[in-house]
């Protein structure tokens, strides 16, 4: 049995995440790294990730190579160690809605609009900092401000527990999930 951990690179939408670490627990892995850089994504499958990977009975790694935007923090949240390399950034915002040309929405609808925005702020927040040593206060602030972190202040805050170059050991068995878009006949 490899006892180096299964090393994924992530690049795609997070069910392919999650069918590659369920397909490797079937073969009996229980140690994985993700290796991280992304502009983001939804706040549904960013906070499904995290749970998902958060619940696993497995060790996960999470290792920032480059940039962690918006929703992605929360995705690095689900690794019990959290590493980055010393050239990364962390960018923290606000959540947002978008409305599409033509919708129309009555005030009841706004209001849910809303409703939704702060509750999916506070799960971010509340997510950043059951991880970090900040209030769920301070991570809103945060956000409302467009934080960015280098990784010398993601480590301030315990959001990064270790600054590294390297990725993981040599012989590595080492997955790349990327984004396959459809080609047109």
């Amino acid at each position: 049995m490899n006892a180096k951990p299964i090393v994924i690179k992530f690049f795609t939408p997070v069910n392919a995440l999650m069918d590659t670490i369920d397909s490797k627990m079937k073969d009996g892995i229980s140690n994985f790294i993700i290796l991280i850089s992304s502009p983001g994504g939804t706040v549904f499958h960013g906070l499904s990730a995290y749970n998902y990977l958060k619940g696993l009975p497995v060790t996960i790694t999470t290792h920032n190579f480059g940039s962690l935007d918006s929703i992605s923090v929360i995705l690095f949240c689900g690794g019990s160690k959290r590493l980055s390399v010393p050239q990364a950034r962390f960018l923290l915002h606000g959540v947002s809605f978008g409305f599409s040309q033509n919708e129309n929405l009555e005030e009841k609808q706004l209001e849910e609009k809303l409703k939704e925005l702060k509750i999916d702020t506070e799960n971010i927040a509340k997510v950043i900092s059951a991880n970090t040593n900040k209030s769920i206060e301070e991570i809103t602030a945060a956000m409302l401000e467009r934080t960015t972190l280098n990784p010398d202040e993601a480590k301030s805050w315990s959001l990064v527990h270790e600054i590294k170059s390297d990725l993981f050991e040599l012989g590595s068995e080492v997955i790349s999930i990327h984004f396959q878009q459809q080609k047109n006949p």
